[in-house]
């Protein structure tokens, strides 16, 4: 199936719903649906908007916040009345290479050489009342010394857990921050790998890129996936000292990127994603492995998701590989049988994994390729699909973005 008049290139058990350019805007990473509104971060544009869903089949944008010039707004999160966004400084525009940005960690880069705080960038924690939809409104502010805040997971609870570049550190850390009153949070504990904190005298024991991309939390156990480090588990009953549980890392031999760690706990199982951070012709493929968490002191892998084969996607060319998943969101659609992820060039796919011995693919769509590029980089594909982050709701309508293409919401049939 190839219709571009419905954003739609190839599809199984998913339909084509709307589209949107997010105000001229394409470029996307997380969204988050709430009251109506997508809220969706900008890789590029130095920003986040918000799109107006209550009409999915017609979306239509509705604002851009941005952030300081020299800063990015990379991720968000939202429950009920309101909405977390991370500030950190825009690393893409030091490194003109994904090679460059995700083989090492920045540790030669501090907050000193990006001018001013506060009027060339902001490194924190920007919280918004949403309580009037389409009307977020800034209520409060974490500053955090150092480069910035990656990615965030919350979800309505009084604690947030963040990745965080802090001054002293080789790379982004565990941050744990309570959110009792959101109009001024506060840091309430904070975790590292040993190695990592170069202020206090360690020094790294490890090759390649090893920083915390971001943690789910379920109960009181963090899931972080540490790039180049692989899966740490914590135990983070006491906020104030996290305590390390578990650590697989499978790189090498294979070849790192963990991106994405979802908890099914009510299953003793715990998928986890390997982002593919360069172009297929550049880096082996990266897989999405099912791990048996029933011992948390020693996970173990016990099956990979299908590579997606119903077209040639190393010949398309670009990024082929997982980029995150559906992560399971309180107030959003919850199963444990089938996981939704993003797979770049590949588009969404979606996985049956009833028998986690052998999961199968149940279901993708992809996108046709973006019409522009708001990509900055020399040395990227620039109109290669990039689809990135995806929002489930419980009706089946799933929002994705893309690098480049913007706001495509499709439906899935529940094959």
């Amino acid at each position: 199936m190839n219709d571009k008049g419905s954003h739609t290139e190839s599809a199984r058990n998913v339909k084509f719903v709307g589209h949107s350019d997010q105000g001229g805007r394409p470029d996307g990473v997380q969204v988050m649906v709430n009251k109506g509104f997508a809220h969706v971060s900008h890789p590029f544009s130095g920003g986040w908007s918000l799109v107006d869903v209550r009409n999915p089949r017609e979306p239509k944008a509705a604002g851009f916040i941005p952030c300081h010039p020299s800063s990015w707004a990379l991720h968000l999160q939202s429950h009920e009345d309101l909405l977390l966004v991370v500030e950190e400084f825009n690393f893409y525009s030091v490194y003109n290479s994904e090679k460059a940005y995700y083989s090492k960690s920045a540790d030669d880069i501090t907050s000193a050489d990006f001018g001013k705080r506060g009027t060339d960038y902001s490194a924190g924690l920007r919280v918004y009342d949403i309580s009037k939809p389409g009307q977020p409104r800034p209520i409060g502010f974490m500053e955090v010394e150092g480069l910035g805040l990656h990615r965030v997971w919350w979800v309505g609870d009084r604690y947030a857990y963040a990745s965080a570049f802090l001054d002293g550190y080789t790379d982004h850390i565990l941050l744990v921050i309570d959110l009792k009153d959101p109009t001024h949070p506060v840091e309430a504990g904070r975790w590292w790998f040993p190695g990592m904190h170069k202020a206090g005298g360690e020094k790294p024991t490890w090759q390649g890129r090893f920083a915390l991309h971001h943690a789910l939390v379920a109960g009181d156990v963090a899931y972080g996936s540490w790039r180049d480090g692989g899966l740490i588990i914590l135990d983070i009953k006491d906020k104030s000292a996290p305590q390390m549980i578990a650590h697989r890392n499978w790189s090498p031999p294979y070849a790192g990127g963990t991106h994405s760690a979802l908890p099914l706990v009510d299953r003793n199982l715990l998928v986890v994603a390997d982002e593919s951070v360069q172009d297929i012709d550049k880096e082996p493929m990266k897989h999405t492995w099912i791990f048996d968490i029933r011992t948390l002191e020693n996970p173990v892998s016990i099956a990979t998701v299908p590579i997606p084969s119903d077209q040639d996607y190393v010949r398309k060319g670009g990024h082929f590989g997982p980029h995150n998943l559906w992560e399971n969101r309180p107030d959003a659609y919850r199963s444990s049988d089938t996981i939704f992820a993003t797979y770049q060039n590949a588009g969404m796919r979606v996985f049956d994994i009833r028998n986690q011995y052998r999961p199968e693919e149940i279901g993708y769509f992809v996108p046709t390729p973006p019409e522009r590029s708001m990509d900055p980089r020399p040395a990227t594909s620039k109109t290669i699909l990039h689809t990135a982050d995806i929002y489930v709701e419980p009706n089946g309508l799933i929002y994705l973005t893309d690098f480049n293409g913007g706001l495509t919401i499709v439906e899935w049939n529940g094959a």
